[in-house]
């Protein structure tokens, strides 16, 4: 099932000059993930505290870029400077669900939005990864397929904070978008256990 995730190794190449210069000035791995997770809680506290803020939302995308640019930097940093550790793994996927969680809870506050949808799908978005880790359970490897992994999650929602944050009326359509996202996760979480199983 095709997903953005599969544009990440071109992605990282534009990020690799950026990884000499952190290891330089003796910047880790695991530095680079916690960072990513607590500046991730600290928007999401923007957006709880300021939900009618267009700024908060506007800028989204953005941070979302940066989210993702530093989630390919740390795996870089650990594969490419012998940084992997199980701290490191442990601390990425952890860092991974509770930054979707943080970012995309914000949502049940948008005018006309399902706050059970919502919670709905970050349930999911976490139920993702966590049947993608299942792949090294069983036996073979962390799985990502798509449709609505990580990558694909961030540019749904990053598009609606920008519709939002640009005055958009996108009230009447949110429960629409957010029930469908709950049915491409759910898509999400089979892909991944079929092929874990496969």
């Amino acid at each position: 099932m095709p997903s953005i995730y599969q544009l990440k190794p071109l992605f990282q190449q534009l990020l690799r000059p950026v990884l000499a210069g952190l290891h330089r000035v003796g910047i880790s791995a695991n530095a680079v993930t916690v960072a990513a997770a607590a500046a991730s809680v600290a928007y999401g506290g923007w957006l709880w505290l300021a939900p009618g803020s267009r700024w908060a939302w506007g800028l989204l995308p953005a941070f979302l870029l940066l989210r993702m640019a530093l989630n390919a930097i740390d795996g870089l940093l650990a594969r490419e400077f012998n940084q992997q550790s199980r701290l490191g793994a442990i601390l990425n996927e952890t860092g991974d669900v509770v930054s979707d969680a943080a970012l995309y809870a914000p949502f049940a506050l948008l005018p006309g939005a399902s706050a059970a949808l919502v919670g709905l799908v970050v349930v999911l978005a976490v139920l993702t990864e966590f049947v993608g880790v299942l792949g090294q359970v069983v036996g073979t490897e962390r799985r990502y397929e798509g449709p609505a992994g990580k990558s694909d999650r961030a540019v749904v929602f990053g598009a609606l904070a920008l519709a939002v944050g640009l005055g958009l009326p996108v009230g009447p359509y949110l429960n629409y978008l957010f029930g469908f996202l709950a049915l491409l996760l759910l898509l999400t979480c089979f892909n991944r256990a079929r092929k874990a199983l496969g």
